[in-house]
């Protein structure tokens, strides 16, 4: 009982544990106060720069959260600054501006390569028989049979030679970029059991 009642814990009462912790701060303001005081005697200067930096950043630091919550663009943009400014639309202008200008230059591409009226030719030419004996319906069938692209045949007629000979004049329109005159008289002449010549009376341009 004796050794239970020795070792029981004390019971502090409120006065001395204010009196305690008062004990304890004014301990430590003479300790820091007295180094403080033979760091400042050794370097004033330094030791005030340093307490003032530190002060400063424990402002910063503390004022931090606050700013952030009260400006909520200060966490997207790391601090507020002008040069780390997030643009949300800036990039949608750019790409509406570029949108914008390839449509106008498909446009005018577009308009460049407008298809232009062909170039056409107005031929008139006379394609002769053997002789008299030649039939020269049967030779007018044959030259109308010819189809190329870009050829449309016109009117036509039978016309005296001489020595009762007669020779088909017949008029066609072609397009010159896709009808080469030379290539038509080849197909022409290619009757050769017809055909003996043909001659170009005539070219217009149409």
């Amino acid at each position: 009982h004796d050794f239970f009642h020795a070792h029981r814990p004390m019971r502090i009462s409120t006065e001395n544990m204010r009196l305690t912790r008062f004990l304890s701060v004014f301990c430590c303001a003479v300790l820091c106060s007295s180094s403080l005081f033979v760091s400042s005697s050794l370097t004033p200067s330094s030791n005030k720069l340093q307490c003032t930096s530190n002060l400063e950043s424990f402002h910063r630091r503390e004022a931090l959260p606050v700013l952030a919550l009260r400006d909520p663009t200060l966490r997207l943009t790391g601090g507020g600054d002008d040069e780390d400014d997030v643009d949300l639309f800036g990039d949608d202008a750019e790409e509406d501006a570029n949108a914008a200008a390839e449509l106008k230059a498909k446009a005018a591409e577009a308009k460049s390569k407008k298809a232009k009226p062909a170039a056409k030719t107005n031929i008139v030419m006379d394609v002769k028989g053997w002789d008299d004996e030649t039939d020269m319906k049967q030779v007018e069938e044959l030259v109308r049979a010819i189809e190329m692209d870009g050829l449309v045949w016109g009117a036509s007629g039978l016309e005296e030679v001489g020595f009762g000979m007669k020779k088909l004049r017949i008029t066609c329109v072609v397009e010159d970029d896709k009808v080469s005159v030379d290539d038509l008289e080849d197909k022409i002449t290619q009757h050769e059991d017809y055909v003996q010549s043909v001659d170009i009376a005539s070219m217009n341009k149409v």
